[in-house]
């Protein structure tokens, strides 16, 4: 697999290198008050928000490198006279950074990274991995966990690979917040590790792949063996978003999407935004994932993303 380049790899390669810091946005911004960027003469690392203010900065920053100066502003409006229409205005400083700037930018994103919410994939099928492979570009850790060393074998994603004879302890010990995506090999496993991470109660994202009915022997079999736990909280099906492909690199695609949504919400910390509403009676989706006498996914409502009381 290919790591991606860290700003620490990025630093210790580049001897000059000028930060771009927004430090003030007014109206509509691409990126938001605090973002950094960092710009050398044969490369980046980050973005503020890309489009014709990114491309002013860059050239601006080159320049700076090229005619050394040590530090500049821009106040740039976002609107016609930069061919952007955003519509808002931000304010950057500019600095070619000593060793104690790059030591407190590293240490920044040191934090940053740490506090990143984790998302355990768990089973490394053919969804699994393309989940890797997608999550692997969004701001999040996700860990790939499957009891099958041929099947994390597969997986080349710039993703933590953990094989564990017993998932559910990696369940429990996860960070609060954290996100579950459960699609094993196994449905027994599934209704396992889904119930192991509604039982912690602080859970981002509790996602089980499957249909309707799959969710209802599940909510059944949760009320016979585990004390009646809830599944209110529990998204199954995932990826629900209207397409009929079930091709895994489409399903991970709207699983992705639906995650992330969930973990990047200002209430991600204690758990996710909606509930996933079940099909009217009898009309239950078969071992396809298809709804008897329903009509098709373009029609359905929307999913309903209130809290559940």
């Amino acid at each position: 697999m290919t790591r991606r380049l860290s700003l620490q790899d990025f630093l210790a390669s580049r001897k000059h290198v000028v930060q771009v810091r927004l430090t003030r946005v007014r109206g509509s911004s691409p990126r938001e008050a605090g973002t950094s960027m960092f710009v050398a003469a044969d490369g980046l690392w980050g973005t503020i928000g890309g489009g014709q203010l990114e491309y002013i900065t860059i050239d601006h920053a080159r320049r700076m490198l090229r005619q050394h100066v040590i530090s500049d502003t821009l106040d740039v409006p976002l609107g016609p006279e930069i061919g952007q229409c955003c519509g808002g205005r931000v304010e950057m400083s500019l600095a070619q950074m000593r060793q104690a700037d790059r030591d407190a930018a590293m240490a920044r994103q040191q934090a940053e990274d740490q506090a990143l919410p984790h998302v355990y994939v768990m089973g490394a099928g053919h969804v699994g991995r393309a989940l890797a492979d997608l999550f692997q570009h969004m701001p999040l850790r996700c860990i790939l966990i499957d009891q099958r060393a041929e099947e994390l074998a597969l997986c080349n994603a710039d993703v933590e690979i953990r094989q564990s004879a017993i998932p559910e302890i990696d369940i429990a010990t996860a960070p609060a917040g954290s996100g579950f995506v459960v699609l094993t090999h196994d449905h027994a496993l599934d209704f396992l590790l889904a119930s192991a991470a509604l039982q912690r109660g602080d859970a981002g994202y509790v996602g089980l792949i499957g249909s309707a009915t799959k969710r209802e022997k599940f909510r059944r079999w949760c009320r016979d063996h585990c004390d009646g736990l809830g599944t209110d909280r529990l998204i199954c099906p995932i990826g629900a978003g209207g397409s009929r492909d079930k091709r895994p690199s489409v399903i991970a695609a709207f699983v992705a999407a639906e995650v992330i949504a969930d973990l990047t919400s200002a209430t991600a910390a204690t758990a996710p935004e909606r509930s996933m509403e079940m099909p009217p009676k009898g009309k239950q989706p078969d071992a396809e994932g298809v709804t008897a006498g329903a009509p098709s996914r373009q029609g359905l409502r929307p999913l309903d993303r209130r809290r559940p009381p």
